[in-house]
């Protein structure tokens, strides 16, 4: 029998992923420069299409695909150079972000040639945004409860629920929707089947959710008698909490998990100065070794995915801990760079704007993409814990 276990190997980036890093900071610097982007809080977070497509040219986008689906067959470590890179700048990748993330790798595993030839050359070369219809009403983090139907008809299924907190929904043009094709059973994970759905479909409602800090990203979506053909199930009817599990795996698994209050830091750095007092040193010093930890795992998750392993535990690990330390930093922001020092900055600095949004934005980092309490259950379960 063997035990349960979770490891985090040392990866050593090879040296033309260092090479790719330094590239990426000078054309990130030159665009920053051009105007084309400005750092900012959560400015990763922000929609510009002409910017996804720059970087679909570049080869920046489904980097670890086959070349016959648009890809370039480079490395999940190269991969992940570049996605900390456009993370740490605040490039705004957030268009393109889903799909090369997370539908790109399942369409690759589970999807027909059809939709492999039809939807990852788009993908790649920065063209299509996806929305992920996976969260319903009043389910909370029970994925399991999805009550969105779909009924067999003529050519395809006739879909009808709701979907909500579905971010990007308003501009993308295509979601990965998980529907119920069968009558729940006591197996609760049978059942489930994922559609692709294009957005300008007849029978798509969406309403707009706005969040605190003013921004509209998510939305509710409604289905109603939404028509989807045939050729848009991917994989078996049915039998679609495998692939639901992989996609959990692959949002969580990305270094947005603990660089989303990065600004923040830089920012709170940059205003205590080259002279921190021994009080300051110690929080800096704390929060910046806890950064160089999470990074350290996160290019270990980098390095199985590169070896073809499934690295759903680790990947909860991180995000769990990398969550939590997003939350850290905005409080001791705020301790460090106190009221009274505030008061003097004008409206505009970016210090305070950063620290108004963080503080805002941040309760919600440990809801989204699976709330604590669900990560730790999952990583008990993979242990033997429960």
């Amino acid at each position: 029998m063997t035990t349960p276990s979770f490891s985090f190997a040392p990866v050593q980036l090879p040296p033309n992923a260092m090479r790719l890093r330094e590239e990426v900071r000078q054309f990130l610097a030159a665009q920053e420069a051009a105007g084309t982007f400005a750092p900012g809080p959560a400015g990763w977070a922000r929609v510009d299409p002409d910017f996804s497509r720059r970087l679909g040219a570049r080869g920046w986008i489904g980097m670890t695909w086959p070349k016959r689906y648009g890809g370039h067959e480079r490395s999940a470590l190269e991969r992940y150079v570049v996605t900390e890179e456009l993370l740490v700048a605040g490039a705004p990748m957030r268009g393109h972000w889903a799909a090369d993330r997370q539908l790109g790798p399942l369409l690759l595993e589970f999807g027909t040639e059809e939709q492999k030839q039809r939807f990852l050359p788009e993908i790649a070369a920065g063209r299509c945004m996806v929305a992920i219809g996976l969260s319903e009403p009043d389910s909370g983090s029970d994925l399991a409860a999805i009550r969105t139907k779909a009924v067999k008809a003529a050519g395809g299924w006739r879909v009808d629920g709701r979907k909500i907190w579905i971010s990007l929904a308003h501009r993308s043009q295509l979601m990965s929707l998980f529907v119920r094709t069968s009558p729940k059973s006591e197996d609760r994970h049978a059942g489930v089947s994922r559609f692709l759905v294009d957005m300008a479909a007849k029978g798509i409602t969406i309403r707009p959710i706005v969040n605190m800090t003013g921004e509209h990203d998510f939305n509710e979506v409604v289905f109603d008698d939404l028509f989807v053909p045939d050729n848009m199930v991917v994989g078996e009817v049915g039998g679609a909490w495998q692939q639901i599990s992989k996609d959990l795996a692959y949002e969580r698994s990305a270094p947005d998990r603990w660089l989303q209050s990065h600004d923040l830091l830089l920012r709170t750095i940059e205003r205590i100065g080259r002279a921190p007092d021994r009080a300051q040193s110690e929080v800096l010093g704390r929060l910046v070794a806890h950064l160089w930890t999470l990074q350290s795992m996160s290019l270990s998750i980098a390095g199985m995915l590169e070896n073809g392993q499934n690295p759903s535990v680790e990947a909860s690990i991180v995000k769990d801990l990398g969550t939590h330390y997003d939350q850290e930093i905005p409080q001791w922001a705020r301790t460090l760079v106190p009221e009274h020092m505030r008061a003097l900055m004008p409206l505009e600095d970016g210090f305070e704007q950063s620290l108004r949004y963080n503080l805002l934005f941040s309760p919600a980092v440990t809801i989204k993409g699976g709330t604590t309490e669900i990560l730790r259950n999952t990583i008990a379960r993979a242990l033997g814990l429960r």
